[in-house]
């Protein structure tokens, strides 16, 4: 097994582990109300950034340049996260 195909699979069981969370919640709380239409979307956001991140870690190599764009990406991710879940900015996208 390559290094790179170890990197997918730690992503793949992490997004996994995160998506387990809202599903366990969902058990004991009615305040968890996800259907599977959201874990889909959430999977989707969670592995795109994932893999868009560890892209951008293999291919850029300056150390300074590398770190602000991952920054920026996990922002982005954060961003798009808040406004599909409470809608700061009244986007579509929110259900507004």
């Amino acid at each position: 097994m390559t290094i790179q195909s170890k990197r997918y699979m730690v992503i793949l069981f992490a997004v996994g582990f995160i998506l387990m969370v809202p599903l366990i919640a969902m058990q004991f709380t009615n305040e968890v109300n996800w259907n599977l239409f959201d874990f889909i979307i959430a999977g989707g956001l969670l592995l795109g950034t994932c893999f868009l991140g560890e892209y951008l870690f293999r291919k850029i190599k300056n150390t300074k340049y590398r770190t602000a764009v991952i920054i920026l990406l996990i922002a982005a991710f954060i961003l798009i996260w808040v406004e599909m879940a409470v809608g700061i900015f009244g986007s579509p996208i929110a259900g507004n």
